[in-house]
Parts: structure tokens; sequence; C-alpha cells
């Protein structure tokens, strides 16, 4: 039987971080803007899909949740001294690169099954304008093998917040839009899982063309 709510220990380690660190910097140094927020169901399985276009998407989009948020991200960022353990506190597990990761699909279910939102982005890595293109089917498949609900959530400016060769984050503004829930997949079959993807990312998109 499926849980209604994280780990105690999650929450406490996430509300930490968040309120010490994460939330701070997007609302002051990004001069973050946040719509939308009272659509997330604070309890229950939840399948969380974004645009991408930064390594700072994860936490911002878990911040925006107001609650934790267990992302797939790539396993070269839990070498990362720090930020592999800030994402670890936020519900982080890796996932191979250009691969289909079995393991990484059970670790979502997982988390799913343990009462967690878990996110995924759709383009499965950061594209340069943050629009989504060749979306991944593989939100929509958890999504329906949990028959969890999908939370649309645009994310923009990110892209602009480290470009290559930089090192210090700069701060541009930064928006968060999140959408009404979506519906899960009925099946597995591979049209219901792109109908229901090119619904989030007809979504986020629309979301995205808001601007500032």
């Amino acid at each position: 039987m499926a849980k209604e709510r994280e780990p105690i220990e999650s929450l406490v380690l996430y509300h930490l971080f968040k309120w010490t660190v994460v939330s701070p910097m997007l609302h002051a140094y990004f001069r973050g803007r946040i719509y939308g927020a009272e659509k997330v169901p604070q309890s229950g399985p939840l399948v969380v899909v974004s645009n991408h276009a930064s390594d700072f998407d994860p936490p911002i989009v878990s911040n925006c949740m107001k609650r934790p948020v267990a992302f797939m991200a790539k396993e070269e960022l839990f070498r990362v001294p720090i930020l592999n353990q800030a994402i670890q506190w936020y519900g982080a597990y890796p996932v191979r690169r250009g691969t289909s990761d079995r393991t990484a699909m059970r670790s979502a279910l997982s988390y799913l099954e343990n009462g967690w939102a878990t996110g995924l982005f759709l383009t499965g890595t950061r594209t340069p304008d943050a629009r989504i293109r060749n979306p991944k089917l593989g939100a929509a498949l958890i999504a329906a093998k949990a028959q969890a609900p999908l939370l649309p959530v645009s994310l923009w400016g990110t892209e602009a917040i480290l470009q290559k060769g930089e090192v210090v984050p700069k701060s541009v503004p930064v928006t968060v839009r999140i959408g009404e829930i979506i519906d899960p997949p009925t099946s597995t079959k591979r049209p219901q899982l792109e109908a229901v993807t090119n619904q989030c990312v007809e979504v986020i998109h629309a979301m995205h063309d808001l601007g500032r």
C-alpha cells in the first residue's frame, strides 16, 4: 500500500536546506517569482515534469513545491562536493545519460510508492533556450505504472544563471510557473504515453511563453 508522505527525516532536511540556502538565493539573488504554488498536492505520489536549462533547476523546482522532490539527476553531479550532499538531501538519485536506466526507473517508482514527489525533465538533459524538443516518455511511463498524477512546471530564466566556462552564478531574474494537475496515462502503450507527454509539453511551453 502506497504511503502518503515522505519520511519525516527527509522533510526536516528538506526544509532546513530550503530555508537556509535555496529559498534565500532564489528570492534575493535571482529575484524569483513563483506562480501556482497552491496547485501542488502536499501529500501522496506526484510526478513533477519540467523544462530544463540549468543545474540549478532541481533545487529551484523542489523549493517551489513546498515538499521534497526526488529528481533523476545525471550521475556526474553525485561526484561534485557539496552539491552531491545537497541533491541527496532533496531526494535525488543518479541516472546514466544515454541509456535506458532501469535502476533509475525502479528508484522513481520506489519513491512514489513511499509517498514522495518525483521529478523528471522531459528533455532528459539541458537545452540552451529552455524549450522542450524530442521529449522523452519516461515521466509518462512512470506516472502510468504508479498511476500518479503529473504536475507541469515551467522554468523561465535559469538558462542565464551559469554560462559555459563560468563558475559564479549570475544574479538573473527567474520565474517559476506551476500548471494544473494532469491525469496519468491509463496504460503503458506508446500512443497514450505520447499523448500525455505532448500535453505536458504544450502546457509548459504555454506557461514559458508568458515570460517574466
